[in-house]
Parts: C-alpha cells; structure tokens; sequence
C-alpha cells in the first residue's frame, strides 16, 4: 500500500495534478459535471505534454546517435531520468521518503513564509530528492537525518526555486497567476538577467518582421520544422549512409529518415503546446480552490512548458543558442580537467527553450540568444563540477543535468565536506 501511495500515485504526476485539481473543485463545490471534467481534462492535459515529450525525445534520441557517430564524441551524456533509475538501486527508500515529506513541507513553507508557490512537477520533485539523498548520503548522513534533513531541503527547493523566478514570469505572462516550478531556475534566472543588460525588450523575438513572401515562418509549427530539417539533414550527411540504414532507420534512406525525425520533433513540440494550454486551462481555477483554503494566495507552479505559448519564437531561438554554448563547452571543459558533457538534446531544448523566453521578457531578441547561451553554459558546466564532487558515487555515462541539481549538489557536498563531514 505505501509503495503504491509514493511510487504509483505520489510518483505520478498525472495522477498528482489530477488529484489537486479534484480536491480544489470540491472544496469550490463545483458541480459534479464541473469536477469531473476539470479533473480528466487536467490529467489529460498532463498526459498529452508527456506524449509530445515521448515523441520528442524519440526523435532527438535518433539526433544524439547519428550526432555522436558522425563526430566521434565520447563523454557524459547528462539525463535525469537515466541518473535518477541507477540511483533508485542504492537510494530508492531514502528518495521515495524524502519526495513524500518533501511535499509536506512544501505545504508548510508555502503557508508560514512568504513564498507562496504549490511545486506541481512531480517528476522533478522525484529527481531532486534523489539528488538531495545521493548529496547527503555522500555527505555522511543516514537513516533519519538524511531524511528530515532532505526533506526541509527540497520542500524549500520547492518554494524558492519559484519565488526566484516570478518577477520574469509575470512579465511573460502579463499576469500572477501561476508559476514555473522546474529545476533549471538558475538558469533561467541568469537567462534574464543577461537579457537585462546586453538586450532590448521591446525589440521582442514576437515582432520579427517576415517578409511577405516568407509569411509562412509566423507559423510556429512551420518555423519549427525548418529549422530542424536544416538540423538533420546537415548531421545525417556527415553521418552517412551505411550507420543510419543499419542502425537506425531500418532501412529507409538515411535522408528521408532525417527528413521526417525532423518533422516528429515538430509534431512533439506541437503536442506540447496543446496540452499547456489545456492543463492551464484547468488547473489554474481548480488550484484556487486548495489556496484559499490550506494556503491563501499561493500560486501553483507548473512545469516550463507552460511559458512556450507565450513566445514561440524565443522557444526555437533558445533551444539553438543553448546547444550551441553546449558544443563549444564540450572543448573548454577537457582544458580545465573536467569530464567531457555531451550536449543533450532534451535538456537544450527543455531548458535552453526557456532560457529563451525568460531572456527574451527582459531583453527581445539579443536576451534571448546570450540568455539562451548563458544556460547552455551553465548545463554544461554544472554537471561536469558536480561530477567531480561526487567522486566514486557517480554513475558511469550520465548524471543530473538541470542547472539546479547541480547548484544544490555542489552546496551540499561542499558544506559537509568542509566542516568535515563528508
């Protein structure tokens, strides 16, 4: 039963949203049609950002193997999926315990400070605490000390981490009434404060002037779809034939297969799309019940996505700019004794797409690209520090890649180590 409360239900984040929003509808004593509806188009909503994240990562999967033989690059490839599953042999208690009463704390923070944030992302919640018991485990602690100790530690992630970030937010949105809740707030943060000082907001990536002739580029889906075609093919022609045939398209002619993963990565991005807006739609409402109740005034905050909408233009922008910092960082880290990071595709876009819009709110165009390049720097350098401060309890290939796992990894194992501890 408790294995189906932490992993099943509390592990889920569907499920997690769709519960929230089914007990804020109650608590409004919305009608039953009302409730029902809310809670399945939440849980919907949910579902399908996770299906166009499924086709997505599919597609840039394909990407990093045709990227990787074509260019011969060896390294660590940072994913928080892969670093959170090899994890779960040694810390699976410690971060199942941790999320459950991490949560809690959330709900009190959020109630007795004045960070009033709600964290919704569920799976970044279960990456962080793994993070948080891998830190303190190396740190010296187990058993319950780890455990209280982790879990006041990322109920405040959970507060903070939004609270840094919603002065930019509500210049995205042009209103307070959610928040981003995901771990790659450093990176978005820096994103705008250097789109600050080196760009102009009202010169925004929204007011790009298309010529008429190429008024087809305002379509979001269209713009997308070039850019990764251009992508794909050029890396499927150093690639070659016989690797992509083999290995990969079963087949299919290597540039026809790079010619439609182009257009499955638009397809993910467009689903995701669809589902932000629907699960705003409905979980924005639906949380105001809970608020006024257990913590009056507080805001959900929800995963990055859900800032795309409102600029699709510095969605693209970002992720290119992040992946370019990416590649340049892969032969500046060799020269300072680091580990080699390969730039990954999902953490690029995910978060370089949002550096993008955070960057392009404070500074339109140029914010977007030198933010954009400033995340792609931080997710590159980040992991690779991390990695050395976790000696032998790295995990071979992989480890955490969002900007704030690795702040909070490196503070963690630097306070115990200096007084000792470690």
């Amino acid at each position: 039963m408790l294995d189906l409360l932490m992993n099943d239900i509390l592990g889920t984040p569907a499920i997690l949203l769709g519960l929230f929003a089914l007990i804020g509808l109650l608590i409004q004593k919305e009608q039953v049609s009302n409730v029902i509806s809310g809670t399945l188009k939440t849980i919907l909503g949910f579902v399908i950002i996770g299906a166009g994240a499924t086709i997505l990562q599919a597609s840039l999967g394909y990407f990093s193997k045709m990227f990787d033989h074509a260019f011969h690059v060896k390294g660590v490839i940072p994913n928080n999926e892969a670093i959170v599953a090899a994890a779960q042999l040694d810390f699976g208690t410690e971060t199942a315990l941790i999320m459950v009463f991490g949560m809690i704390m959330n709900i009190v923070f959020a109630k007795f400070t004045p960070f009033r944030y709600i964290f919704l992302t569920g799976h970044h919640t279960l990456f962080m605490a793994c993070l948080i018991g891998v830190a303190l485990s190396i740190g010296g602690l187990s058993g319950i000390p780890l455990i209280v100790i982790g879990s006041i530690l990322l109920g405040l992630c959970m507060v903070l981490s939004p609270a840094l970030l919603q002065p930019t937010v509500r210049k995205i949105t042009g209103s307070d009434d959610f928040a981003v809740g995901h771990f790659g707030s450093v990176g978005y943060f820096v994103s705008a404060q250097v789109g600050k000082l080196v760009g102009n907001k009202e010169k925004s990536t929204e007011d790009l002037k298309v010529p008429k002739s190429l008024g087809f580029l305002r379509d979001t889906s269209v713009a997308i779809s070039l850019t990764m075609v251009v992508f794909f093919m050029v890396v499927a022609l150093f690639t070659g034939p016989s690797y992509i045939e083999s290995e990969l398209s079963g087949g299919t002619n290597y540039l026809i297969f790079a010619f439609l993963q182009a257009f499955e990565f638009a397809a993910g991005v467009y689903i995701i799309l669809a589902g932000v807006r629907m699960l705003i739609a409905e979980i924005v409402p639906a949380f105001k019940g809970i608020a006024d109740k257990l913590v009056p005034n507080a805001k959900p905050a929800l995963d990055c996505p859900t800032v795309f909408p409102f600029a699709p233009n510095a969605v693209i922008i970002g992720f290119l700019f992040s992946f370019i910092a990416g590649l340049i960082s892969m032969f500046l880290l060799p020269l300072m004794g680091l580990a080699v990071i390969v730039p990954g595709l999902v953490p690029h876009f995910f978060t370089g797409a949002t550096a993008g819009v955070f960057g392009n709110a404070t500074g339109g165009r140029r914010g977007a690209m030198f933010g954009a390049v400033a995340n792609g720097l931080i997710i590159s350098f980040l992991p690779a520090i991390l990695l050395s401060f976790m000696g032998t309890v790295g995990y071979e290939g992989t480890t955490f890649g969002d900007s704030d796992f690795g702040i909070i990894g490196i503070i963690i194992i630097g306070i115990m180590k200096l007084f000792g501890a470690a």
